[in-house]
């Protein structure tokens, strides 16, 4: 475990770099990683387990599919940048379209662990660990990435320069080209001609 766990998380984050391309995206996925960390334990400390190889086997399985509810949440959201939204609209819309999908995800794993987790039968001391860290780390995660997650992307995540666009629509677009004549004027100039 010394070795898989950082070897594990370690392509995790490069398998993210890879994909966006932005240090700052794949940072808050990875975080999908403690919020994870966070339920495992706390799992295995309501249950009174201690920590064993199969518990450390079950936060390695943990991590990858923790991963998964923010890497829908930020791509969808990046997608929608795209198309124009601004920022805090596409992560609030990415967070209410994408919700189905979260809970299912998190929901389809965490069922198929319980029978392991709730076994009584010779060799469950074995399965019951790995099977209480992944449905305890997949609660946490899923609930700490649909109401943590959004707000750190619209903190952290926010354009480089939220202000050039605020400033293109500042310039008035009536604006007179050089080559464009002018118009006279027909002030009181014009008055004072026809009273001569």
């Amino acid at each position: 475990l010394a070795i898989v766990v950082p070897l594990a998380l370690g392509l995790i984050g490069f398998l993210l770099w890879l994909a966006f391309r932005d240090a700052r995206a794949a940072a808050l996925i990875f975080l999908g990683v403690p919020f994870a960390v966070v339920g495992g334990v706390l799992a295995l400390a309501a249950r009174s387990i201690p920590f064993s190889i199969s518990a450390g086997v079950g936060f390695v399985a943990l991590f990858g599919v923790a991963v998964l509810n923010g890497l829908v949440l930020v791509s969808f959201a990046r997608d929608l940048e795209k198309e124009g939204r601004t920022h805090d609209d596409a992560i609030r819309e990415a967070t209410e379209v994408r919700l189905r999908p979260v809970l299912m995800t998190a929901l389809v794993a965490s069922l198929g662990f319980f029978p392991m987790a709730l076994s009584t039968d010779p060799g469950a001391e074995v399965q019951r660990p790995l099977a209480t860290v992944v449905i305890g780390g997949l609660l946490s995660a899923t609930l700490l990435t649909l109401f943590v997650l959004p707000v750190l992307y619209a903190w952290i995540a926010k354009p480089a320069h939220p202000g050039a666009a605020a400033l293109d629509a500042s310039v008035p677009e009536t604006a007179t080209h050089p080559n464009e004549p002018e118009t006279p004027a027909t002030g009181s100039s014009s008055e004072s001609t026809n009273t001569e």
